[in-house]
């Protein structure tokens, strides 16, 4: 399953457009790493707790929109857009939005 951010491939024509996509993925940080991110922010540097927690969520989302979009039929994504937000009392969770439009592709 080919996933891009493009709207079309080199050499490779749309045959088919088979409709939007959407996935999404929450993901909770939990206390001992809200801490430990806190500490990391009053001390400077970067925290590696939420990159990682990020590039699930991110992985996440993905996985989910390649599923649906190979249920639809189709061999690609074209267009995806990843949107990334806070959600939660005190943005105590991640979420990741994937979109695009399944297609079959030459």
């Amino acid at each position: 399953m080919l996933i891009t951010t493009t709207t079309s491939v080199e050499g490779r024509p749309v045959q088919e457009y088979l409709g939007v996509v959407n996935a999404q993925s929450i993901i909770g940080a939990n206390i001992f790493k809200d801490i430990f991110a806190g500490l990391r922010d009053v001390f400077g540097g970067r925290s590696k707790t939420y990159e990682k927690v990020l590039e699930q969520a991110k992985e996440d989302a993905l996985r989910e929109l390649t599923e649906k979009a190979q249920g639809m039929g189709a061999n690609a994504v074209l267009g995806v857009d990843l949107d990334f937000e806070t959600v939660g009392s005190g943005g105590s969770m991640l979420m990741v939005i994937a979109t695009g439009t399944a297609v079959r592709i030459a």
